[in-house]
């Protein structure tokens, strides 16, 4: 057992044994190593003022993203390559070409928000040969500015990328193979524990060791990404111990395409997820691109998201509609699978033993004459919280008649739910407006939600009712019909 912590920190390597399990990355940066051009504006994950990379070797390959130091703590470190942005400059002091194009087409005004920017374009440039205008944007939706209006750094970005020199200017790029030998003799390979305080962290080696960690620590809270945790602890105060880090468990971080569906491990960040979803579930990409910033998608998992149970997270939903499993494990009870809608009990309760946790969940793969969409209502488009988030999955039989409808919500009642009233109004029933329009009225049987400051329940049940409406009308496509709701004659 160790009690060490280490990774890289630009070309210096980093042990510490003397750190709090909810100390975090930003503090540490600018109080203990004083690198203070990475910034805190919210706290929260949300403005990007602090973003920096981290490396990891991923598949035999390194790997950089970029994350949130705000809410990323210093235990879930080990083995990585944090990159600051007072790394990116030359020894002579000459400006890494991002940062010149910053200078040259004015990206920036009063300057604080510049280096989240800087290392946001920075994990684009490293990991895309060839971005557009859109991977850009992307790429900046979870950095705020309130000075530039964001053209000048788009096109900043544009510039470096049209004109993209030499990589062996970059310092990453020239030292990527000594970098990777030397993440080599960081990786865990035993488990980690340090105490402060009173206070305690404990890296797993392994899953099987994360299933005896929490036999004997079943209250202990386990981080994967920290991107919802990280706010129990900047904003709420909270203290939490101990706390168990799995991010580094690449027995967790799977994905497998098999006759069932989609299975992935509960440590997969949706950045990882991205692709193989939206080539085999296509409805979800629109989803997914509206998950936080690329920050949060780079370190928020779907397994934390489902473990966590909040009644308005936006995974479950769809994942419900679409019939997924959710597996569970533990050292006394072994493996179990349940269907993810019964893994929601009530607010705040979850169908987990003490010591068990989400190991995984499989996804099925809609049909082929299937009809599945999911919709995010928030206040903003982008890095937003939903007021609701709802999923649809019909499919129609013999004469255009509903056979299968499975439909789900998040933020209509205490858990993600589904909506089976109006399931059962439409089964059997022809796939006509006169169809939709009668079963929007058991709505009300199925929830009764809930006024605060993102939603009145008032405003809940009037948009769900119209997103069955708007999932009619994508299916069907038929001109007619939309000009028929829009005239009020439906």
């Amino acid at each position: 057992m160790a009690s060490i912590i280490r990774f890289l920190l630009n070309g210096e390597e980093v042990a510490l044994s003397d750190i709090a399990p909810t100390d975090t990355l930003l503090d540490y940066l600018r109080l203990r190593k004083r690198l203070t051009g990475t910034k805190e504006g919210c706290a929260e994950g949300d403005c990007g003022a602090c973003t920096v990379l981290v490396g990891r070797l991923v598949d035999g390959a390194l790997a950089y993203e970029g994350v949130n130091a705000c809410i990323r703590f210093l235990g879930s470190l080990s083995g990585t390559h944090v990159v600051t942005v007072e790394h990116l400059a030359g020894s002579d002091g000459a400006l890494h070409p991002i940062q010149q194009a910053m200078v040259d087409y004015h990206g920036s005004q009063c300057g604080f928000c510049t280096p989240g920017f800087v290392m946001s374009l920075y994990g684009l440039w490293l990991s895309h040969e060839n971005p557009g205008r859109p991977e850009i944007e992307r790429a900046l939706q979870g950095n705020l500015c309130r000075c530039t209006g964001y053209e000048p750094i788009v096109k900043a970005a544009l510039a470096v990328t049209r004109d993209r020199p030499s990589v062996l200017f970059d310092p990453l790029e020239k030292t990527r193979t000594e970098i990777m030998a030397r993440l080599w003799t960081m990786q865990v390979n035993e488990r980690v524990t340090i105490s402060k305080d009173g206070l305690s962290l404990i890296v797993p080696s392994s899953a099987q060791d994360l299933a005896e960690v929490l036999a004997d620590n079943p209250q202990a809270t386990v981080v994967a990404g920290s991107t919802d945790v990280g706010l129990w602890v900047t904003k709420q105060m909270r203290q939490i111990n101990p706390v168990v880090f799995i991010n580094h468990l690449a027995e967790l971080q799977a994905v497998d395409l098999s006759s069932d569906g989609i299975r992935i491990g509960a440590g997969v960040t949706y950045s990882q997820a991205m692709e193989v979803l939206a080539r085999n579930i296509p409805g979800l990409q629109p989803l997914l691109w509206r998950l936080g910033g690329e920050q949060v998608r780079n370190m928020g998992t779907i397994g934390g998201n489902i473990a966590n149970g909040s009644p308005i997270g936006d995974m479950p939903p769809p994942l419900i509609a679409l019939g997924a499993t959710v597996h569970l494990r533990s050292a006394a009870g072994g493996q179990r699978s349940m269907p993810l809608e019964n893994y929601f009990i009530a607010y705040g309760k979850q169908a987990r033993e003490p010591g068990e946790f989400v190991e995984a969940v499989t996804v099925p793969r809609p049909a082929r004459d299937a009809h599945f969409a999911v919709y995010k209502i928030s206040k903003r488009r982008d890095e937003d919280i939903s007021a609701l988030c709802g999923a649809f999955h019909v499919v129609l039989g013999e004469g255009g008649r509903v056979s299968h409808a499975v439909i789900a919500f998040g933020g209509m009642a205490a858990t993600p739910k589904r909506a089976r009233a109006v399931e059962k109004a439409l089964l059997g029933k022809p796939w006509t407006v006169e169809t939709i329009e009668a079963a929007k009225a058991a709505f009300d049987q199925d929830y009764q939600p809930l006024t605060d400051w993102r939603a009145t329940a008032d405003y809940r049940q009037l948009t769900a009712r119209n997103l069955l409406t708007r999932f009619y009308l994508e299916t069907t496509g038929e001109p007619q019909e939309l000009k028929r709701f829009a005239a009020g004659e439906a």
